[in-house]
């Protein structure tokens, strides 16, 4: 049983690795201030189905990681 909870556990791991890898940084410094983008509906909203996807994958695989790695610490399961 701990086996395969461990082996899940990699797999989630590595999915929210990738998960988090491909979400977009925020780029609201200074060379954003400069080069003068201007916030517009269509630039705030450019994209936000993917981004609402990844957000809600970011979660689940969360949740799912911290369940996981205490389920594995624990000593009920051997």
């Amino acid at each position: 049983m701990k086996t395969a909870l461990f082996i899940v556990f990699l797999v989630v791991s590595v999915l929210l690795a990738i998960v988090v890898m491909m979400q977009e940084g925020k780029d609201n410094g200074l060379t954003s201030t400069l080069s003068g983008n201007v916030d517009s509906y269509w630039n705030k909203n450019k994209g936000t189905s993917k981004k609402a996807r990844l957000n809600k994958a970011t979660a689940a695989l969360g949740t799912i990681f911290m369940v996981l790695a205490l389920l594995l610490s624990s000593k009920f399961i051997k």
